[in-house]
């Protein structure tokens, strides 16, 4: 395992379980309806179903079935978002992280998520403006694990895929950074573990998201924040 901070011109971002604290929030939900509350088999109830389901989008990604399932989706929670009450919460500090990042670095999105979705968390945290491009599950021919949205950004931001990283929680995120050529960063703030990101190819691991500014020299998100505020 290697990283070279050196060769960093851009970060490409995952969104659920890297940005969007949507894994725990589904953790608490389930966790309510559990004897004693159980997080811990929340959690293993939570993987157990969304590892399935992952693959089950790729394979309908693989026989071209995965656009108009999308497509609908994409408009079903389109509507859903002028009638949304409700918020994204954001993993702990990777507000001030992606603020932190954004004097030095191009940001971009690579997410499976349909672009409603995307759009409304990155409006709801007033950071959609720190990102020079955003790829959703309807950009590309194919989403991850294909590297086809991590090219795309590296593409738009005008940049080579070695001089990006892809960051996130899944081994999903380190396949398609991998074959697009980009080192890959794992964060542990979402559902995959250390043993599984790396052998998905990661290069690095961290613990949350919010680590990034001091891997790549910037000291920690908060100290940043806090120096400039």
């Amino acid at each position: 395992m290697s990283f070279d901070p050196a060769r960093v011109r851009a970060i490409c971002f995952d969104l659920d379980g890297t940005l969007n604290d949507a894994d725990d929030a589904m953790v608490d939900r389930l966790a309510r309806w559990l004897p004693g509350h159980d997080h811990k088999l929340a959690r293993r109830i939570v993987i157990g179903i969304e590892t399935p389901a992952t693959w089950g989008f790729i394979l309908l990604d693989r026989v071209g079935l995965s656009k108009p399932m999308m497509g609908l989706l994409n408009e079903y929670y389109r509507s859903r978002m002028n009638r949304k009450t409700t918020s994204y919460s954001a993993v702990p500090n990777t507000m001030d992280a992606v603020r932190a990042l954004a004097p030095h670095y191009k940001l971009a999105i690579v997410s499976s998520r349909w672009e409603a979705t995307t759009l409304y968390f990155l409006d709801e945290h007033h950071i959609r403006s720190h990102f020079s491009c955003i790829a959703t599950a309807l950009t590309c021919k194919h989403t991850k694990p294909y590297p086809d949205p991590v090219l795309w950004v590296a593409s738009q931001m005008g940049l080579r895929p070695d001089e990006c990283i892809m960051v996130g929680d899944t081994t999903v995120d380190m396949l398609a950074g991998k074959a697009a050529g980009a080192q890959c960063v794992g964060v542990l703030c979402g559902f995959g573990t250390k043993g599984e990101l790396l052998h998905a190819g990661a290069d690095v691991i961290l613990s949350s998201t919010a680590d990034i500014p001091e891997l790549l020299g910037l000291g920690s998100a908060k100290n940043h924040m806090e120096s400039e505020g």
